[in-house]
């Protein structure tokens, strides 16, 4: 009778144990870490409407945070009163062969957004693409200039997870974007 009342009590004990673990367990599995993607070269291409030579804006850091700062390059000027079609191509290229990073934000769309600031409003910049909500990318856009001539500081940024809710991010203003700058870059462009 003493056993059969000892073996009630660790049964009742084991009960009390096994009913206050976690149901769930994978609490104890962590999460996968979505990794932030690499970017060692981001290239804007601009063509003229109508046909002419493109304008190509590039930065390449092949380095990433290394010593050696990003190599900069703009082929040309752009023209006074002329709109031009743009377009971003990123890449990664401590991968062999490179990485597309464009494929990657076209399908994640809706966690990207590229922000263009312009310094001195020498042009204006315009989205052409929409994510599937209807919130701009940026991967395509519009650049128009007026009959100012100078010289502009463009800068591209691209932010990952922003709040494309938020009040001017769909127009462009990263003031209120939030999220993570994966990519900033700025060029000096002159219109001429």
């Amino acid at each position: 009778m003493k056993t059969l009342k000892h073996l009630s009590y660790l049964l009742i004990a084991s009960l009390i144990f096994v009913s206050c673990s976690s149901d769930d367990d994978n609490n104890d599995i962590p999460e996968p870490v979505n990794e932030e993607e690499v970017i060692t070269t981001i290239t804007a291409t601009l063509t003229p409407a109508g046909g002419g030579t493109a304008i190509v804006l590039q930065s390449q850091d092949l380095d990433g945070d290394g010593p050696n700062a990003p190599v900069v390059t703009v082929s040309g000027d752009l023209a006074a009163n002329t709109s031009y079609s743009g377009s971003l191509d990123l890449l990664n290229e401590t991968e062999s062969p490179a990485e597309s990073i464009t494929e990657e934000i076209e399908e994640e769309a809706l966690e990207h957004q590229f922000f263009f600031d312009v310094s001195n409003g020498l042009f204006d910049v315009a989205y052409d693409d929409v994510d599937a909500d209807g919130n701009p990318v940026g991967l395509s856009f519009i650049v128009t200039t007026d009959a100012t001539t100078g010289t502009e500081a463009l800068t591209i940024t691209l932010r990952h997870e922003p709040n494309k809710d938020a009040s001017g991010v769909s127009a462009g203003d990263i003031t209120n974007a939030g999220g993570e700058t994966d990519i900033e870059v700025t060029f000096n462009v002159t219109v001429q």
